[in-house]
């Protein structure tokens, strides 16, 4: 029988965090890709368009991920691509889903993460990435438009001292 997986009504980093800790003890934890100067770690999670994105450090990935909270996510099949819309750009999210967890979507930031020194090294790119995924960038910022100079220009016009 299929489970049902409700939207997550609050911030989803504890559920998220406990479930990764359990796959890092239970399968990850003696393989060599993982950095043993790293743990589980869930920075941020923040509510976007409905729905929750957030980061994860683990001994072997920083990842971004996508969770169910009403918006328009979707739970694909494990592997099954969606690309989301950030602020920052078009980005492709794999499906997957874990038990305790449910349904969620991950886009790989780092894999193996052998050049991280530190946990808080780790943690630092991690709030660093989510922030960098939200954030509009310089380029894509519009400055407010003097409707007397444009109009000036337009016209050909020079300004007035």
């Amino acid at each position: 029988m299929t489970q049902v997986w409700l939207p997550y009504d609050t911030n989803p980093a504890p559920v998220v965090a406990s479930v990764f800790r359990r796959i890092h003890t239970e399968r990850m934890a003696v393989m060599p890709i993982c950095n043993r100067a790293l743990s589980v770690a869930v920075p941020a999670f923040e509510r976007w368009q409905g729905d929750w994105v957030g980061v994860l450090v683990a001994p072997w990935a920083i990842n971004l991920l996508i969770l169910p909270g009403g918006g328009a996510f979707e739970a694909l099949s494990v592997g099954m691509r969606q690309r989301w819309s950030f602020p920052s750009g078009d980005y492709d999210f794999l499906g997957s889903e874990e038990a305790g967890l449910g349904p969620y979507q991950s886009c790989s930031l780092f894999s193996p993460v052998s050049e991280f020194d530190t946990q808080d090294e780790a943690v630092a790119v991690a709030r660093a990435a989510l922030a960098g995924l939200l954030a509009v960038p310089p380029q894509a910022r519009r400055t407010p438009v003097n409707r007397r100079a444009f109009l000036r220009s337009a016209l050909g016009r020079s300004a007035r001292p």
